[in-house]
């Protein structure tokens, strides 16, 4: 007599409790990527380009993975405790006030570089003003972080090195974008500068969550991660400048991608790899 199975529900969520960082980033791009799918597929089928609008729309849908996921497996891998976890940590707003001070940060490198490259290359690169960008990084940095910060990265760090998970969880975060990184920016289509355009965003994106993951081993409030990646995303939207072409756009976003670097660099040589002062 064969002893029964376990019911499949058990056999899974014992899967995602004995991988549970693996499990959220297959279920993440799943559903994100299945959405996006959803929206594109009449078009795709057609053999038809996909007009901007959907290709736009794409991108709230995909929101649902990140924010979901991070929900979902925080109760099936911790329980109650998870979630009380998870809240606590998205309604912590009492941290130093350097922290909230670290929001200028993209707002601020993106009109440097974007002011010099006006003032000495060409004027297409002067910055917008188009500040209804700001309603685009709000639902973004909200529902993004649940996961990326209120659940991957917390399992994915330790207390002695936070900066090399923050790096692979910003390409994962980059890769997340890829099927609507060619309606981000002004210059879309980016046509043969596609390429060029990806790994320029992905060099920034990746800063950009060393950074948040910085604020967050810093302050322990996934709320400050979601501040940091709404100023980002608001950042771009308002300042891109738009009458650029597609070569130009690539082009300040690698310079943009740089300077986020070299605040990464300062923050490395002030909180090492660790991303964090020891606690006292």
């Amino acid at each position: 007599m064969t002893p029964s199975q376990p019911p499949i529900a058990n056999r899974q969520q014992t899967l995602v409790r004995k991988h549970p960082v693996a499990a959220y980033f297959v279920l993440t791009f799943a559903i994100s990527w299945s959405g996006a799918l959803v929206l594109a597929a009449p078009f795709l089928v057609r053999h038809e380009s996909l007009p901007k609008l959907p290709g736009i729309l794409m991108f709230p849908v995909m929101l649902l993975g990140p924010s979901i996921t991070g929900i979902v497996l925080a109760g099936c891998t911790a329980g109650r405790a998870g979630l009380a976890e998870l809240t606590r940590q998205l309604t912590t707003w009492r941290f130093a006030p350097r922290w909230y001070a670290a929001l200028l940060i993209p707002p601020l490198l993106i009109l440097t570089v974007l002011s010099c490259l006006a003032a000495f290359a060409n004027p297409a690169y002067a910055p917008n003003r188009f500040f209804m960008g700001l309603f685009f990084g709000v639902p973004a940095g909200l529902l993004e972080e649940i996961g990326w910060m209120g659940y991957a990265f917390p399992r994915m760090r330790s207390e002695d090195n936070s900066f090399a998970p923050a790096v692979l969880l910003g390409l994962l975060w980059s890769t997340w974008h890829l099927p609507v990184v060619d309606f981000l920016g002004a210059a879309t289509p980016h046509g043969r500068s596609w390429l060029s355009f990806f790994l320029a965003f992905t060099a920034g994106m990746t800063a950009i969550r060393v950074l948040i993951c910085w604020v967050y081993a810093n302050t322990r409030s996934v709320l400050s991660a979601q501040l940091l990646h709404i100023s980002s995303t608001s950042s771009l939207v308002v300042l891109s400048p738009p009458r650029v072409n597609p070569v130009q756009e690539a082009t300040w976003y690698l310079l943009y991608a740089l300077t986020l670097w070299l605040v990464v660099a300062i923050v490395l040589g002030i909180y090492t790899k660790a991303l964090a002062r020891p606690a006292t």
